[in-house]
């Protein structure tokens, strides 16, 4: 069998010293620390966004930027499968030089995809019209930025500079203020994604600033042309996942109503600030596993299980937090909306659970740049995830679709770990291939 990935750790050369464990540990906790404070940050903004939403315009406007939402993550995840996952898996940890020069082009792939992608969205909404027309368009404008400002967190975290992606982070949050204050005069969706949109464009600038580096787009074509062992693999990976929730949604709203969209997507507002925990180890943990497989291999298979199960207890934590809360509690949050998503906190936090737990073992298998089998796992969990979001809705609406979600969650999950045993046990009959450099 031939190796996957293109980078692998030396043969250690024995236990490291005490002192040396502990310096190392605290490194560790130090990335991933910056990377939840990171991600708060940006949860925040994302979630100031989604509550504006719900509070000032209702139910059915909310189906409709939650519409949009999900475009983009699909959008994002294309851009993260092409440019930036390749970005972290081969150049984490590198001396500064490589680094520079893999970052200058991954984020300039970045801009060209959400360039490209962008005006697709712009003329799919000017030809739509209605209320969902204006809301493609506008995030058809918003999208380079979004996915340039992205990028560079990407970028900052494979360099272990966490502090800089919390920075960028942070100013759009900053600018975000206002430029929602002005959207919610305006009062429509459309207002708040150019809102959303130009507190990104303000962000990428400033990561401009932070780097000292131009996004190269016209190298795009050659990083995609070299990564592509990879590239095409996390694309079609990431699209799986991003596109199984994107037609779930779809066809969740044509079975019980654009409504019932809103009500899942208020749902995933409620276990938010877990989510944005769990986003935010995924921006480090592929970064890190790789850090613990050039150093100490043995070691990643416990890496891996102590992260998704830390995770999966954390889920079921707040799940039972937010079981507990009073509804004058949820109305102040969510408004109308929190009827409808309080009857799903509990699949919800269930299906949330397995994802943390099945992150584990795919931050794993990126580590090992196993892109075979991580395909292979996001096939199979994108597909169960449909099948169980869309079947679920036909027997039982927007419940029936949660539990569905639930169920094909710990199926994924239990795929994800059968592949990251056997990788690791093949692992050690592989030879050592050489760290390619841009």
């Amino acid at each position: 069998m031939t190796t996957e990935g293109v980078e692998a750790p030396a043969p250690a050369a024995g236990p490291a010293p005490a002192p040396a464990r502990r310096s190392a540990a605290r490194a560790v906790v130090g990335r991933l620390s910056w990377g939840l404070a990171d991600q708060a940050a940006s949860s925040m903004t994302n979630f100031a966004v989604g509550i504006y939403v719900a509070r000032e315009l209702g139910v059915s406007a909310f189906g409709v930027f939650s519409l949009a939402w999900l475009t983009y993550g699909v959008v994002l995840n294309v851009a993260r499968g092409l440019a930036t996952d390749p970005l972290v898996v081969r150049f984490s940890g590198v001396p500064d030089a490589p680094w520079r020069a893999a970052a200058a082009r991954a984020t300039g792939a970045a801009l060209a995809v959400g360039a490209t992608l962008g005006g697709v969205c712009l003329l799919v909404g000017l030809g739509l019209g209605g209320r969902v027309g204006p809301a493609f368009a506008c995030l058809g404008v918003a999208l380079p930025a979004l996915l340039l400002q992205d990028a560079w967190r990407f970028a900052f975290f494979a360099a272990g500079s966490g502090k800089k992606a919390f920075s960028n982070d942070l100013v759009q949050g900053v600018v975000l203020v206002p430029a929602m204050v002005l959207a919610a005069r305006v009062g429509t969706v459309a207002a708040f994604l150019l809102a959303w949109g130009a507190s990104a464009a303000v962000a990428a600038g400033y990561g401009c600033l932070q780097s000292g580096l131009r996004p190269r787009v016209a190298r795009a074509r050659g990083w995609l042309r070299e990564q592509r062992d990879l590239g095409s693999r996390y694309l079609v990976e990431n699209v799986s996942l991003s596109g199984a929730g994107q037609l779930r949604a779809y066809g969740l709203g044509a079975i019980a109503g654009v409504g019932a969209v809103g009500a899942v997507r208020g749902a995933e507002l409620l276990l938010g600030p877990f989510l944005a925990l769990l986003m935010g180890l995924s921006l480090v943990t592929v970064a890190e596993a790789a850090r613990v497989l050039r150093r100490s291999p043995n070691r990643l298979g416990r890496f891996c299980l102590l992260l998704g199960g830390g995770q999966a207890a954390a889920a079921l934590l707040w799940g039972a937090a937010l079981l507990l809360m009073p509804d004058r509690a949820g109305e102040l949050v969510l408004g109308d909306v929190w009827h409808s998503a309080s009857q799903l906190i509990v699949p919800a936090t269930l299906g949330v659970a397995g994802a943390g737990l099945g992150s584990g073992a795919a931050a794993g298998l990126r580590a090992l740049a196993a892109a075979r089998r991580s395909l292979r796992c996001q096939l199979f969990a994108s597909a169960c995830y449909l099948g169980g979001g869309l079947g679920g809705a036909a027997a039982a609406g927007t419940v029936g679709s949660a539990w569905g979600v639930a169920a094909a969650t710990a199926c994924g999950s239990a795929l994800w770990w059968l592949q990251l045993r056997t990788a690791l046990r093949e692992r050690h009959h592989e030879p050592i291939p050489e760290v390619r450099t841009p």
